[in-house]
């Protein structure tokens, strides 16, 4: 009998002891600051981050596309001229550092999507994409006018020719 009554006792001071312990959470709880606030911004922000490197890697995947595919166009048609070697040079400088562009935007979206990883929301991170997306766009706009030179210089020797016929 004394067994039962002393782990009787000794069930009923474990439970004072989780009692305490609750009421000291409860207490806990009141007294802490309220983080699920700051946990939805956190988590908003990520998501924004992570949509924005989304929408980074296609708008990459894209222009590389379009920028192979005015390469290849341009060089069929630079190929025929007399001249498309120089121009074809100019072009493939223009398209070097539209592939310096994109790869510096790689890494800028790498980047991101670590510091997303991470549940960081990196300013710095992002103003460089925004950079290497700026200096992206301008490398693609510097291709396009060479190309259009090169286009217009392999044009102006058909035209002149189809007056003369004409």
């Amino acid at each position: 009998m004394s067994d039962i009554e002393e782990l009787q006792g000794r069930i009923l001071a474990a439970m004072e002891r989780a009692s305490r312990g609750l009421e000291k959470l409860a207490v806990a709880k009141e007294e802490g600051p309220d983080l699920s606030q700051e946990l939805d911004e956190e988590r908003l922000a990520n998501a924004q981050l992570t949509e924005r490197v989304k929408t980074l890697k296609q708008r990459l995947e894209t222009e590389t596309a379009e920028v192979q595919a005015k390469l290849d166009a341009a060089e069929a048609q630079l190929a025929q001229s007399a001249d498309g070697q120089s121009r074809i040079a100019k072009l493939d400088i223009e398209l070097q550092r539209v592939r310096r562009a994109n790869a510096q935007l790689s890494e800028a979206c790498a980047a991101l999507r670590a510091a997303n990883e991470k549940g960081v929301g990196e300013p710095h991170l992002i103003n460089k994409a925004m950079l290497a997306e700026l200096d992206a766009l301008r490398a693609a706009r510097a291709a396009d006018i060479a190309e259009t030179d090169a286009i217009l210089s392999a044009l102006t020797p058909l035209v002149a020719a189809a007056q003369e016929n004409a």
